[in-house]
């Protein structure tokens, strides 16, 4: 085994459609470093630029804005409603009536 391949490191994550691979090595002068990662993609990137090319690209936009937004908003929903009634079901139909009062036939 050569010092170069002795100074390889190397790892890889496997994501849904996705293969992630990261190799670093040393010069065998010991004065540079190379890393590279190499990006394999399920079906082929060339496949996914179609799919984007086909799709409105205002609709795709708005969804990724919606599930970047949507957390923050739903939070200052929560935050605003009074203390309590976030923990509560909300009271439907007739027989609602403040706690305490009896029915009155």
């Amino acid at each position: 085994m050569s010092e170069f391949e002795r100074d390889t490191r190397q790892t890889t994550a496997h994501l849904p459609g996705l293969t992630i691979e990261i190799v670093h090595r040393r010069s065998p002068g010991g004065d540079a470093e190379h890393i590279s990662v190499n990006l394999q993609a399920v079906p082929s990137f060339e496949a996914f630029g179609r799919y984007l090319e086909a799709a409105n690209p205002f609709a795709v936009w708005l969804q990724a804005s919606r599930m970047v937004w949507f957390p923050w908003v739903e939070a200052a929903r929560v935050a605003m409603l009074p203390f309590g009634s976030a923990l509560s079901p909300p009271k439907v139909g007739s027989d609602a009536r403040p706690p305490g009062e009896t029915a009155r036939d």
